[in-house]
């Protein structure tokens, strides 16, 4: 005894292998010692026989029954399940081990909610769902939240969290409720949850912060508050949380506040040098405002390191067009950054894709800085007006321009105007627009390969985001036909089968493109292998 309660298991072991006579139903705390002391020492099953000698030989009912919840204590669910097979029934077939049942399941349900691979007999989910009903311990629910996450079943983990909450506001309760909102895209909600509790743990600030990012992330652009705005910028300042900051830019350039995005991806560069995401976003958001040599600056600093931002010229950004597709900010509207020195961020929790359009070129042409009339110019003046409007960023009056170009006479003005009028539609986002101009005048192959790659790539990226994963997954594998798949087409082709609850086909495709040292990649490798962990999919 004194060596057990010195955690001397070895000791203990050789003792009772040196005397016999201690062995037996005369002393089971000692078989007790003696069971814990081979677990203890990594000889599982030598510590399960122990247990079942006592269930076997020894006939005192308290003694039983404590031995049961002992070796609950310290074996897993499987062997503990061996042990409960040796319960004697009584009289009225009442069963012995009906005290501690309670307490059995609460404990296997835990164990099933920390291992999503574990399958527990459903008889003790049940019980534990009735003292969770019956009893109404905020504990109970917060088991059966964090059982039902694991196992992606959102809607239950929600109702559970929830549960456990309105009992008791634990930092726990409040971070699986964050993560189910946040797997239903209701992440306004999660952020308002997770607020409070953000400082509770690492976890708990990984949540918070992953919430951020998803609030900002959503197609249509989510109306956010300006206080929830302002304590979102406060704590990714003081976080240094990259993933957030990039958002943030995002955000700013859609609502129609190109130097607040700027100084917004400029934050998260300083943050962290390599952010690809970061430096586009920088790069096409000063395009927007005709910073020439501010995008040739970032142009010449990621020579060799990112082809989109290398070719920018010949790129266009779906979400460049958006700041004239959504609604301006409403008055007053602002979200400011400047950096601080506070400590890293933990691993990002959450993945943002965004929507990118096909390459567009562009031809040399001045002169259209101020808004004219096209009807009255040449179609050669037209064609020269569309491309010079294309370099402006301004799609929709370059295809009115090629439109008019589209007129002539000449064969290559209007293979060029068609060509012309379909990459706008394309950066307007109006894919169905870009393939039928695209159709109004016979192109050479390589440009009709260039555009329908484009245009699939597009109908896959629209059918993503409309949730329409399998149609997703049909345009890309038409467009790997025409083209190898780029990396981020590849993240999206990932992304696509975890929607389809396929984490393992979705962990294949990100483990390549990670190889490559893409992080979105790398993100979404993490996801698939947090989805696998939850049991989800195949």
């Amino acid at each position: 005894m004194n060596a057990s309660n010195l955690k001397q298991y070895s000791t203990v072991i050789e003792i009772g292998a040196a005397t016999s006579s201690l062995l037996n139903c005369g002393d089971v705390d000692v078989l007790w010692r003696i069971a814990e002391a081979f677990i203890r020492t990594d000889r599982q099953q030598r510590g399960v026989d122990a247990y079942t000698y006592i269930l076997k030989n020894c006939s005192n009912p308290q003694e039983r029954s404590a031995t049961i919840e002992k070796a609950a204590e310290l074996l897993p669910y499987d062997s503990i399940q061996a042990l409960l097979a040796l319960e004697q029934t009584g009289q009225s077939d009442s069963r012995e081990f009906d005290g501690v049942r309670d307490e059995l399941a609460r404990r296997f349900v835990g164990e099933a909610g920390e291992k999503p691979e574990l399958t527990i007999d459903p008889q003790y989910l049940e019980r534990v769902r009735d003292l969770a009903a019956r009893e109404r311990r905020a504990s109970d629910s917060l088991l059966l939240g964090w059982y039902y996450l694991r196992r992606n079943d959102m809607a239950e983990a929600e109702r559970w969290f929830r549960a456990s909450r309105e009992r008791e506001n634990s930092a726990a309760a409040a971070q699986g409720l964050a993560l189910a909102l946040i797997a239903r895209n209701a992440a306004a909600e999660a952020e308002e949850v997770m607020y409070g509790w953000r400082n509770a743990s690492e976890e708990a600030k990984a949540t918070y912060l992953a919430a951020t990012a998803n609030l900002l992330s959503g197609d249509p652009l989510p109306s956010v508050p300006e206080p929830v705005l302002q304590r979102v910028a406060a704590a990714v300042i003081r976080e240094k949380y990259v993933p957030t900051a990039q958002q943030l830019g995002w955000y700013a350039r859609t609502l129609g506040q190109p130097q607040t995005a700027i100084r917004w991806f400029e934050t998260a560069l300083q943050w962290k040098p390599d952010d690809e995401p970061s430096a586009y976003g920088l790069a096409i958001t000063k395009q927007q405002i005709n910073d020439r040599a501010g995008v040739q600056a970032i142009q010449r600093a990621w020579a060799g390191r990112s082809e989109r931002i290398t070719n920018l010229a010949l790129l266009t950004a779906r979400a460049s067009s958006s700041a004239s597709t959504r609604p301006p900010a409403s008055s007053g509207t602002s979200i400011q950054a400047t950096p601080s020195a506070s400590p890293g961020a933990p691993p990002p929790k959450a993945t943002i894709i965004r929507r990118e359009a096909g390459p567009v070129e562009t031809q040399g042409a001045t002169g259209c800085s101020t808004t004219a009339q096209t009807a009255g110019l040449s179609s050669d003046q037209a064609l020269a007006r569309g491309w010079c409007l294309m370099d402006l960023n301004r799609p929709l009056e370059a295809a009115t321009a090629f439109e008019v170009a589209l007129q002539s006479r000449t064969q290559r003005v209007r293979e060029d105007a068609a060509y012309g009028q379909s990459l706008a539609y394309l950066r307007l986002g109006l894919t169905n627009r870009a393939a039928v101009a695209a159709t109004k005048a016979p192109q050479s192959s390589q440009r009709a390969v260039e555009l329908q790659v484009a245009i699939l790539a597009d109908y896959a990226i629209s059918a993503f985001d409309a949730g329409r994963y399998r149609e997703a997954l049909l345009y890309l594998d038409q467009r790997s036909e025409l083209q190898p798949e780029s990396a981020d087409l590849m993240v999206l082709r990932g992304y696509s089968y975890m929607n389809l609850d396929k984490p393992r086909d979705a962990l294949r495709i990100f483990e390549a493109v990670a190889a490559t040292g893409n992080r979105d990649a790398s993100r979404g490798m993490a996801d698939a292998r947090a989805m696998l962990q939850l049991g989800g999919g195949t």
